[in-house]
């Protein structure tokens, strides 16, 4: 068997395969890393005004420690039980995290501007038996609760571990400025009491038997995703899935990681998987020093953390680079320490890309992946050839092909379904077999893109073979807004599509067929806003006689796409980038 076109292009230091796993689980990988950098800072979180708190190595996992004797010794979980966890990027994101991991039980990560229909949905499916939440969305859980397996219910300040006079005055902010802190009316317990109710245990506890028999086919994480075919489903991803993609990230890029040593300004949202292996997991493998961002929007909240710290690493989407590449302050004073950015979860326009590497004066690459892939699958090699508008080639110890309706596989050049397979390949979907049998095929994992492979062995994504849509990096199914427009009386049918936008790579537009008297278009945004997610919210609503269908009365979402096409206005040249393409959508 021929050796894989794009070895060639890994750079030196770079190996093939990352060999054999040294650690049976998370908790293994990341105690390595507690012990050699303990007295150093792993987590800071700046607000936009600059008001900051921090965290060394030592004090996350004492303080991971004790969260896991509450969860295991108060809150009476099991090994295995789910503990859903629904909080913005802030210092108590790791703590929770890395203590539901060292108590055996599986994390759940939730988006926390989610809905009480999308929270009820996730919490039941997950089965979990324990919320973790930000306190500034909590109103919710009246209507959720009673849904759901959820027993035990821990509340998180956003100012959390912060130093006493500033958690004070933020607090003061939330409470008579913003008011942003709703009264809590179900019972919960907050995090500062679960930890000191953890600490006064703490003593009498091995928690070395809490990880007996996890190992890396146990289960660490139910991360849901639409996945090939748009219906909200938990990728099980295991313990050796993402201890293996960690790997495989660090391999790739070490050459511009430097133990120790590196400040990741991390902006995406660590419930999103991209950010949770990238910047949680693999700068704290290395020793790294994490910035947390609460909210990167608008791009001025990320203003005083670039100006207050030695920023070396920048992970993102499409839509933050180039935001920031629209900020004067970013422009006349770039980050003097950087040394390499990341994008992924949407296509890096060619533009941006160019226009990054000119203000910066360092290198951006792009790099694919799913959840249902931990999530890295390929990357543009640092310290060796980026192709723009590639999404790179294969991590060590993966294989990609693309291939034909039938299996076989293409030669290069000729577009085809993307497959993948290595060891961050999720074990499923939980409890969805059916899912999973048509997604996980001979140890393959169908991704559902279109893409092609070039003569050296880089990979580039052609089109979608699902109806997907891509907000800024963030799926939006068509199926899941087409149902709740449906609910609205007077409105027989709905056909929901992607089309391009400057700012956030793609919009959902939806298209209506009604009764009289009919909705207006402000009133199906409006119920949209009340049950979705604002990213899966119309951007723009049309009324039609009918939908195109096929001889089965199935919509053609294809014939939607063209007539938007057809009617969209001629784009004018300037600066922005043009319409994207997919890629590394995870």
């Amino acid at each position: 068997m021929s050796e894989p076109r794009w070895l060639q292009h890994y750079p030196p230091d770079t190996p093939r395969e990352i060999g054999e796993i040294g650690y049976r689980n998370l908790p293994a990988l990341l105690a390595e890393s507690t012990a050699r950098y303990a007295g150093a800072i792993a987590f800071t979180q700046c607000m936009p005004n600059g008001m900051n708190g921090s965290l060394r190595y030592d004090v996350v996992d004492r303080l991971a420690d004790e969260f896991a004797v509450y969860l295991r010794e108060v809150a009476g979980l099991e090994q295995g039980d789910q503990v859903a966890v629904q909080m913005p990027n802030c210092l108590s994101y790791p703590v929770v995290v890395l203590g539901i991991l060292k108590a055996g039980c599986v994390l759940v990560n939730t988006n926390p501007l989610y809905t009480a229909t999308e929270m009820t949905h996730q919490f039941a499916d997950s089965g979990a038996r324990a919320l973790v939440i930000i306190d500034m969305f909590a109103d919710r859980l009246p209507e959720v609760l009673p849904k759901t397996r959820i027993e035990t219910v821990v509340t998180v300040r956003i100012s959390e571990f912060f130093p006493r006079v500033i958690a004070r005055v933020i607090r003061s902010v939330q409470r008579y400025g913003s008011r942003t802190l709703p009264p809590i009316t179900v019972e919960h317990t907050t995090l500062h009491a679960a930890l000191a109710a953890g600490r006064e245990r703490r003593g009498g506890t091995d928690l070395e038997t809490y990880l007996e028999g996890i190992g890396p086919d146990s289960l660490a994480a139910l991360q849901y995703t639409g996945g090939t075919t748009g219906v909200s489903k938990g990728a099980m991803l295991s313990h050796g899935n993402l201890v293996a993609n960690t790997l495989q990230m660090i391999a790739m890029s070490r050459p511009f990681i430097e133990p120790g040593r590196e400040t990741v300004l991390t902006a995406l949202p660590l419930y999103h998987v991209f950010a949770f292996t990238v910047n949680l997991l693999g700068f704290y493998y290395m020793g790294g020093r994490n910035i947390l961002i609460p909210s990167p929007r608008p791009p001025s909240n990320l203003k005083r953390a670039f100006e207050n710290y030695p920023v070396t690493w920048l992970t993102g989407v499409n839509t933050l680079f180039n935001a920031l590449l629209n900020e004067r302050w970013f422009l006349e004073y770039p980050p003097r320490m950087l040394r390499a950015s990341a994008a992924g979860g949407m296509a890096l326009h060619h533009s941006v890309a160019e226009r990054w590497r000119e203000v910066t004066g360092t290198p951006i690459v792009e790099g694919y992946g799913l959840t249902e892939s931990s999530p890295v699958l390929t990357f543009n090699p640092l310290g060796g050839t980026v192709k723009d508008g590639s999404i790179g080639i294969p991590v060590p110890s993966t294989e990609i092909r693309c291939v034909a309706d039938d299996g076989s596989a293409l030669p290069p050049g000729q577009p085809g379904e993307l497959v993948a397979r290595g060891p961050q390949i999720m074990q499923g979907y939980w409890q969805q077999p059916e899912e999973t049998g048509e997604t996980l095929k001979d140890g393959w994992l169908h991704t559902g893109d279109i893409a092609e492979m070039d003569e050296d062995g880089y990979f580039r994504i052609v089109d979608r073979k699902k109806d997907m849509i891509l907000v800024s990096g963030f799926n939006v199914y068509p199926n899941e807004v087409e149902e709740c427009i449906a609910a609205l009386p007077a409105v027989r049918e709905a056909g929901v599509i992607g089309v391009p936008d400057v700012k956030m790579g793609e919009a959902v537009r939806a298209y209506v067929v009604a009764d009289d008297p009919a909705p207006s278009e402000a009133d199906i945004i409006a119920h949209c806003r009340t049950h979705l997610t604002a990213y899966k919210v119309p951007r723009g609503v049309e009324f039609l006689d009918e939908l195109p269908k096929n001889l089965i009365g199935k919509i053609l979402r294809r014939d939607l796409r063209k007539d938007a096409d057809a009617s969209a206005p001629p784009e004018t040249p300037d600066s922005t980038p043009g319409s994207p393409a997919e890629s590394g959508r995870a």
